[in-house]
């Protein structure tokens, strides 16, 4: 069995997205390689939490992958 060293990142979305859009942010993070996890709660819309493989992806590509989606974004607690 090989062992998987996962990371995680803190995703700020600058805009104020609802629901139904954050959801659609999450779909794309979660379609990249890599990507275990993509959550974010009603009570702070603003951050997203990404968990991941940093062997498979890196914390640049999950954020271009938001910003694809039309938002300004930064990745926080790095």
């Amino acid at each position: 069995m090989t062992d998987i060293n996962l990371a995680d990142v803190t995703v700020h979305i600058d805009e104020n997205v609802d629901h139904d859009a954050r959801e659609r942010i999450q779909d794309e993070v979660r379609g990249l390689d890599g990507v275990v996890a993509a959550v974010s709660h009603d009570q702070r819309p603003h951050l997203m939490i990404v968990e991941y493989d940093p062997q498979q992806v890196d914390s640049q590509t999950i954020l271009a992958c938001v910003t694809r989606q039309g938002v300004h974004a930064e990745l926080i607690g790095l």
